[in-house]
């Protein structure tokens, strides 16, 4: 499973990205607005950082002829830019064009099994389950990744790749994980618990003091 960063916070990006760990970045304009700064500066600064992997970046009209235009725009602010666009039937066109016309786009806001078929149909590159909003309603959001994976093998939609996304906790993510999504999206909050465990800080911790214990000053 790959990870992408939902943040549009440069440091951010630069500390995870010399990790390795890190596969691609999710921006929208609440995280963008965050920054308090330039949106096309940021989103080309993190477009450099992210050389290897895709950033995603969000359409912010409503029109649907406007959401075209704007799209394709988007879509040239750097090679490895992926438009987001909602799940809406006023889209269903513009998304089936700019398919037709090789952008590739992030699809957001699916919260069913069919809305995720119906963009499959349509070819585009990723479909994001929005999980933490599901749970909000009470319903499952992980359970719809997997079903989402049961769709997509099923009919082999070789095209689209599944995105979890609103994550918000560990949870969400190490599920994500064992039901097959293609991504994760995860803010920095999440990822810094997911990566740590108390029993590998206290394994460290008593590696350190038997080593200490031997009285040898250098090694090898």
């Amino acid at each position: 499973m790959k990870l992408f960063l939902d943040t549009a916070n440069v440091k951010e990006i630069k500390k995870w990205i010399a990790t390795g760990l890190i596969d691609g970045v999710t921006t929208n304009p609440s995280l963008l607005h965050k920054e308090k700064g330039d949106p096309k500066k940021i989103i080309t600064q993190i477009c450099k950082l992210v050389k290897n992997g895709v950033v995603s970046v969000e359409v912010t009209e409503k029109d649907s002829k406007k959401v075209y235009i704007q799209a394709k725009q988007i879509a040239k602010i750097a090679k490895n830019v992926i438009v987001k666009i909602p799940c809406h039937p006023d889209y269903f066109e513009v998304i089936k064009k700019l398919v037709d016309e090789g952008i590739k786009l992030n699809i957001t806001l699916i919260f069913s099994v069919l809305q995720g078929l119906a963009m499959c149909k349509l070819g585009v590159s990723y479909i994001s389950p929005f999980i933490g909003r599901l749970d909000d309603i009470d319903d499952d959001g992980v359970e719809l990744v997997g079903k989402l994976r049961q769709m997509i093998d099923e009919y082999v939609f070789i095209n689209t790749k599944i995105i979890a996304a609103s994550v918000r906790h560990v949870r969400h993510l190490h599920d994500s994980a064992l039901l097959g999504a293609d991504v994760a999206t995860v803010p920095v909050s999440v990822l810094e618990k997911a990566m740590n465990h108390p029993l590998t800080d206290r394994g460290m911790e008593k590696f350190l003091e038997d080593w200490k214990k031997i009285g040898i000053k250098k090694f090898p």
